[in-house]
């Protein structure tokens, strides 16, 4: 698989690169003061990176006023495993350089996604990018076997906590695993194990041997 660019133009139909925002406090943050897991871990909401400036900063530019939270997602990985997407943009931006593996929310067919539609993106680190709410991801992958990363994660308020209860009266309904996160899952995946619906076909993509 080709790792291209979020600089790229192949990169415009899933997100774009804002600019005008100092990530200084925030890389640092996240880098000193976040751990670093073997695994994945995910935090939808950390205090100490919202009591920095930039939370004011994405609150009234990016998301117009709306509630958000920052939370983070550290540790190793190289696989897709699953694809989510939310109503919502999302924000990221690393301590270190990661990869993104991304497809279109236009490209589920018959409530399927074949994986062989994914591709790559490096975001360098401190680079701001937003994620389309139309723009199915999942956690980061390392830019560097072994080495890791630390990206935040800005959402709107709520997003990725407790699941909302009732009866789903269609198939996306089935497809929610939290607050505002509908998920795809491969079905290598934890998450297909742990009763997520398997919707993601063809390979599990693995990029471990590009980096």
């Amino acid at each position: 698989m080709e790792i291209l660019s979020v600089f790229d133009a192949a990169f415009k139909p899933y997100g774009r690169v804002l600019t005008g925002y100092d990530t200084a406090a925030l890389t640092q943050t996240l880098e000193h003061e976040t751990p670093l897991p073997e695994g994945v871990e995910y935090v939808p909401s950390d205090a100490a990176l919202e009591k920095l400036p930039i939370f004011a900063d994405f609150e009234a530019s990016i998301y117009g006023g709306m509630p958000v939270q920052l939370g983070w997602c550290n540790g190793h990985n190289t696989k897709l495993n699953c694809l989510e997407y939310h109503r919502d943009s999302e924000i990221n931006c690393g301590s270190r350089d990661f990869i993104l593996l991304l497809g279109l929310e236009s490209q589920i067919e018959d409530g399927k996604f074949d994986t062989g539609l994914v591709k790559a993106f490096l975001v360098p680190a401190g680079t701001v990018v937003e994620v389309f709410a139309t723009t199915l991801h999942y956690a980061p992958c390392s830019a560097k076997l072994g080495q890791g990363f630390k990206v935040l994660v800005a959402l709107p308020r709520g997003t990725n906590t407790d699941k909302p209860q009732f009866a789903p009266k269609n198939y996306e309904d089935t497809l929610l695993t939290a607050r505002n996160k509908w998920l795809l899952a491969h079905a290598e995946s934890d998450e297909a194990k742990g009763g997520a619906v398997v919707a993601l076909t063809g390979e599990n993509t693995d990029i471990a041997a590009q980096l």
